[in-house]
């Protein structure tokens, strides 16, 4: 990845969305994209001289769209427009969401479809790359008309106005914030209040960000998986090539290859082969990892065909077309974002799930095949892990209830103009909250099977399940009295995030086909 990132005609990429994002890459627009605009420009430019009235451009909007709005006033109605959408309420959004709706803007008002003049989106890119991010409340967006409040957040810090959080993470006014920057504050001309906020931005941008976790936290569940197949005295019989190939989903297969893969000349599985073990097949939270796992690899697949495609759209309401003509349409519906993101929500909670039952068997003496109780020192004096999988428990139900679809909620607003309505923003955050649950769910099955492997001790897990127990005996000790949990289960979510545990097996196992 090159430290920019040139916006042009081309679709932007969900690794370039995440390069600039996470990454803090520059973006910049190409001399073709900015007189293109130029060139868009001149239509809106002629039909606010014109006395026919034009959605956006020379009236009101929303409900308010059948009243025409005198030459006098236009700048006025612009300024109007951001102020009164700026109407978020509750917790600030994370920095990489608002930055992710930022880019995600830009892109499409360097389609040359929206009016836009080139100042205003060279102002935003300047935005983007100063550090600048605009404070966006958790609530407010529909996700219909786009994520209005959200992106007249953002539209609102261009024109010096509201607070953003500085280069450094500190909080000011953001006409002070541009001022230090070199930024000159925007006055908006026709259309480009509606260029700037209509769109499905903020929810494309968490889909993008989800489905980059979700490779990660899918691969990890895979492995800590196999830790606990091989914990549990399992048979890593079940994820061979030929029974997989029996039922040919693409994701199962990767799943499927990387537990077999992980288990290999493993000591533990290797001790329990012979005739004397008369279980005839494992439970199903074990056996049947690579289908649920790779249910959900196949889930991700097809929300990354959504974002490539939404990547390549220009989302605005009216459209400029390229033979000049201003067109009101219905693209700004977020309905295909909403659908993929509750969509996901559902096979996350389900991984969290049976990871959660994996943990469960682990820690009860009844069903984890000479393990100690809660893998516990001395238990009863000790309680060991059993509050670990408290937590997790706990977190699966969390997870079960905002698998609960939020697109299937739509409620009228605008004086029922806008009486359907996405709810895909609303789908978008309890995304990222289940993402950050089934973090932890993982971690705590991975602090257990950690643990539990230790305690197979003489035999020896297999080379790749044994360098992640080995990476998380760097940050949380063995098997002993209790401890204070809390801060290891904190331990193994940072290295779950952080990609080191994936990092730890790389090259030991298959890759993500």
């Amino acid at each position: 990845m090159t430290r920019t990132v040139r916006l042009d005609s081309a679709p932007l990429t969900r690794e370039q969305a995440v390069a600039v994002t996470r990454q803090q890459v520059a973006v910049e627009l190409t001399e073709t994209v900015v007189k293109n605009l130029a060139a868009t420009r001149q239509h809106i430019d002629a039909l606010a001289e014109a006395d026919r009235p034009v959605y956006g451009v020379s009236t009101g909007f929303g409900a308010l769209a059948t009243r025409h709005i005198p030459l006098d006033r236009r700048a006025a109605l612009q300024r109007s427009l951001i102020r009164s959408h700026a109407a978020g309420a509750g917790p600030v959004v994370e920095p990489e969401v608002v930055r992710a709706l930022m880019l995600l803007r830009l892109r499409t008002l360097a389609s040359g479809h929206t009016g836009i003049r080139p100042a205003t989106a060279q102002a935003l890119a300047a935005l983007l790359n100063a550090g600048i991010v605009p404070v966006v409340h958790e609530h407010g967006s529909l996700g219909c008309s786009g994520d209005l409040a959200p992106l007249a957040a953002v539209a609102l810090a261009l024109m010096g106005e509201g607070d953003v959080f500085d280069a450094g993470g500190v909080r000011r006014p953001a006409r002070d914030a541009l001022a230090e920057a070199g930024i000159e504050p925007v006055v908006l001309a026709e259309k480009e209040g509606l260029a700037l906020t209509n769109g499905t931005d903020g929810m494309l941008g968490m889909l993008v960000l989800a489905i980059e976790d979700l490779h990660r936290l899918l691969d990890v569940a895979d492995f800590a998986a196999a830790m606990s197949v091989e914990a549990l005295l399992g048979t890593d019989r079940a994820f061979a090539a030929d029974l997989q190939a029996l039922r040919p989903h693409p994701g199962q297969a990767v799943s499927a290859g990387r537990m077999f893969a992980a288990l290999r000349d493993s000591e533990i599985v290797a001790s329990h082969r012979g005739p004397e073990d008369t279980r005839v097949q494992d439970a199903y939270s074990l056996r049947c990892a690579p289908q649920v796992h790779g249910a959900a690899r196949d889930t991700v697949s097809h929300a990354e065909q959504v974002a490539d495609r939404e990547l390549a759209s220009a989302v605005d309401n009216p459209v400029v077309l390229a033979d000049g003509r201003v067109e009101s349409n219905g693209n700004f519906h977020g309905a295909p974002l909403a659908y993929v993101l509750d969509f996901l929500a559902i096979p996350v909670a389900d991984v969290a799930s049976i990871a959660e039952r994996r943990t469960d068997r682990m820690l009860d003496v009844n069903r984890s095949h000479g393990l100690p109780p809660f893998l516990a020192e001395d238990p009863g004096v000790d309680s060991g892990l059993m509050v670990a999988q408290y937590t997790q428990a706990a977190l699966v139900s969390e997870l079960k209830r905002l698998a609960v679809p939020a697109s299937v909620d739509s409620i009228p607003s605008s004086a029922m103009q806008e009486d359907h309505v996405s709810m895909g923003w609303s789908a978008a955050r309890k995304l990222r909250r289940a993402v950050d649950g089934l973090t932890t769910v993982l971690a705590v099955e991975l602090l257990t099977a950690a643990r539990a492997l230790d305690l197979r001790a003489p035999l020896r897990p297999a080379p790749v399940t044994a360098a992640i127990r080995d990476l998380v005996r760097t940050r949380v000790g063995g098997p002993g009295p209790d401890r204070h949990l809390a801060p290891e289960i904190a331990a193994v979510e940072d290295l779950v995030s952080s990609g080191e545990i994936l990092a730890a097996v790389s090259g030991k196992t298959l890759e993500r086909r």
